[in-house]
């Protein structure tokens, strides 16, 4: 039967009209698994000393609460998004979110504080499903014009959970009890599978003999030595011990083992040879040092509000909250700033924000109080929130479809080991630079004092990252022996 003229263009606009909504209700399936992991992340933290009173429990045994899920993220992150590219996304993110939603309930009627932090460890484990994935389905769904946008808005929804976590979590105890904080994620798991399963894309069917095989040996290693490098970091609350030194040397001597087991696989993990992309190095680089910078808004920031200012833990939390939603507000307009003006650019520029910020906090006296803290707070967390869409974008942008879950893992580890480093090392340069032995009970000059310095080491790990931005940009447009740009 042939069809009248113009049949075939009505029938393109009418799948592209079908195709929008689907599109959209994927990016909300999406932005939920992402706002879900994220807000796991934070909202156990207000809730430890009400958790280490019902378990007749001490602080630092409550806190594997926290350890036990950020452990998971961190060291599974990389190979659940392998194992996304091999077995199918769909179908493993689907499963993320089953399990996160079985593991929620798991720690809200936990007994005991060893099934707590044993339900928080599978509660990690899917999120670390749910965080990688999220992203590598960013290209089977969006437009590759639009992905910048795509990209901020998961950056926004991570901003969102993280903020909403301590005042969300504050209100569940008061009204319900710590359980609560658990048992809220039930409902949403619930919401966000449906969403899931309804408007995600079908994996694609390929032959078995031409699927890569899991490496099996590189995860087991790559998790070992990424576990035993967060505990050397977290362990001791920055003073480097015995096991920490012995946990650091197992670290080295895992990577050690790692590489050489990667070099000899036939279907590796990791492909060493993608790191001779220097554009790739550069932005995972950037990552970890971005985060590890911006970790030090996290260590100091309480302190410095509490001691150096005099406010009360109510206002500290407010204060402390500006921070995520200015980069939950920001995240979208990054992403269509990155798709219309460039990633690369745009990368250098939120680099450039993180880098004025930085040094204006290290020049802010105590006197100009709140407002002199919040100014150039504001500033800092604008451009970590463009360099951190600019920059997942330019990565995930032109990846091949069967590394893409992969590449996803390797940006949010980076983005982990930077803030697990700056856990440590930015709390041992405040505590350094405030020249005393119990930060706790500091004069408020000496916190002040602290807090300038450490900004300004901050402040100079990004002009690194700057560094490395510009020196990529330009290995990228400079041009070959044949007159072609590399």
């Amino acid at each position: 039967m042939v069809k009248p003229i113009g049949a075939g263009r009505d029938e393109a606009a009418a799948g592209r009209a079908e195709r929008a909504p689907s599109v959209r209700w994927a990016l909300a399936s999406l932005s939920l698994s992402m706002l879900l992991s994220s807000l796991g992340t934070s909202i156990a933290n207000v809730g430890l000393p009400t958790m280490a009173q019902a378990f007749d429990a001490s602080f630092q045994d409550v806190q594997w609460i926290v350890l036990a899920y950020l452990l998971a993220i961190t060291t599974l992150i990389v190979s659940v998004g392998r194992l996304g590219d091999v077995t199918g996304r769909r179908r493993l993110l689907l499963a993320g979110i089953v399990l996160f939603t079985v593991a929620s309930s798991l720690c809200g009627i936990a007994p005991t504080l060893s099934l707590l932090i044993a339900a928080r460890a599978a509660q990690g484990s899917s999120a670390a499903i749910m965080m990688a994935l999220t992203m590598a389905f960013v290209g089977e769904t969006v437009p590759k014009a639009k992905t910048g946008g795509a990209m901020g808005l998961l950056a926004a929804m991570s901003a969102i959970g993280t903020a909403l976590g301590p005042s969300l979590g504050g209100i569940l105890i008061a009204g319900f009890g710590w359980r609560a904080i658990f048992l809220v994620n039930v409902p949403l798991g619930i919401l966000t599978f449906c969403l899931a399963h309804r408007h995600l894309p079908v994996d694609r069917k390929a032959p078995k003999t031409d699927r890569a095989g899991f490496d099996a040996m590189g995860t087991l290693l790559l998790a070992v030595t990424l576990a035993a490098y967060a505990l050397a970091m977290t362990m001791g609350r920055g003073r480097f011990g015995p096991l920490n030194v012995a946990l650091l040397l197992s670290a080295v001597l895992g990577a050690g083992l790692f590489v050489r087991a990667e070099a000899k696989a036939a279907s590796p993990l990791i492909r060493l040879a993608m790191f001779r992309d220097s554009g790739l190095s550069a932005s995972l680089a950037m990552s970890a040092l971005v985060s590890t910078v911006m970790m030090a808004t996290l260590v100091v920031g309480p302190f410095y509000l509490s001691r150096a200012l005099g406010l009360d833990t109510a206002l500290v939390g407010i204060v402390l909250s500006v921070g995520p939603l200015v980069a939950a507000l920001t995240g979208v307009p990054a992403g269509r700033l990155a798709d219309r003006f460039g990633a690369q650019r745009m990368t250098i520029v939120g680099l450039v924000g993180l880098a004025a910020g930085s040094f204006i906090l290290s020049m802010m006296p105590a006197m100009l109080g709140v407002p002199g803290y919040i100014a150039p707070l504001v500033v800092v967390t604008a451009g970590y929130a463009l360099f951190q869409t600019a920059n997942n974008t330019a990565v995930m942008t032109n990846i091949d479809p069967d590394q893409r879950g992969v590449m996803s893992g390797m940006l949010n580890l980076s983005s982990n080991l930077g803030l697990i480093t700056g856990a440590s090392a930015m709390g041992a340069v405040f505590a350094l630079a405030s020249a005393t032995s119990d930060i706790t009970t500091a004069e408020p000059e000496a916190v002040a004092a602290g807090m300038r310095i450490t900004f300004a080491v901050a402040g100079v790990l990004i002009v690194v990252a700057l560094a490395i931005a510009t020196g990529s940009r330009a290995a990228a447009i400079r041009p070959s022996p044949s007159g072609e740009v590399s």
